[in-house]
């Protein structure tokens, strides 16, 4: 579920909220053209990135409002999905240019 925050459908940028519950299915994707920021700002998740070509977990990072980390950017090209760990978690979520929804090419199956 998400809450679109611009003021217009014009708004060349992306900023949203994001509710993920535990157990919601995220595919592994990519944004090749833009970097992505987000910041948890209730609950508890996890970033998973993965590598190119072999698309192996290479690393997790536990994100929330009160643990070490609780922002990140995500950098154009870099394949990744998210786990809530709490149910309720939202996260506010930050990208360049318009929406454009992911095509099978920016997703693994």
């Amino acid at each position: 579920m998400n809450l679109d925050l611009r003021y217009s459908p014009e708004d060349q940028s992306q900023r949203m909220l994001n509710a993920i519950e535990p157990g919601s299915p995220l595919p592994i994707h990519w944004h090749r053209s833009t970097s992505e920021t987000v910041v948890v700002l209730r609950g508890r998740l996890v970033w998973e990135y993965y590598s190119e070509p072999e698309h192996l977990c290479t690393e997790t990072i536990e994100v929330s409002p009160n643990g070490p980390t609780v922002a990140l950017n995500i950098p154009a090209g870099q394949w990744h999905t998210v786990r809530a760990l709490e149910s309720g978690s939202v996260i506010l979520e930050m990208k360049e240019g318009s929406y454009a929804p992911l095509g099978p090419e920016d997703t693994l199956a």
